[in-house]
């Protein structure tokens, strides 16, 4: 078994929060698809990074996720749809 990190931010890419139910429709996804997730959503974390000179940052939760093997191609089609 391996654990799957999402780091998902709260925040849309215009700085507007994500709708709480849109939230809970991914939770609730995942642990429809891989049998339970967990999702760490109680204080927000703090993502930050560097672009540029200047250090961006995002609020996040992080959900886990157990699998038996990656599947590359499913993540990969996931991960373009919560960014659409």
């Amino acid at each position: 078994m391996q654990i799957v990190e999402v780091f998902l931010p709260l925040d849309t890419g215009r700085g507007t929060p994500v709708e709480p139910e849109i939230i809970e429709e991914i939770i609730d996804g995942l642990a429809d698809r891989f049998g339970g997730a967990t999702a760490f959503t109680r204080a927000p974390a703090d993502g930050l990074w560097k672009q540029d000179a200047a250090i961006q940052k995002d609020r996040i939760i992080v959900i886990e996720i157990m699998v038996d093997e990656i599947e590359d191609a499913w993540w990969k089609d996931y991960r373009a749809q919560l960014e659409a």
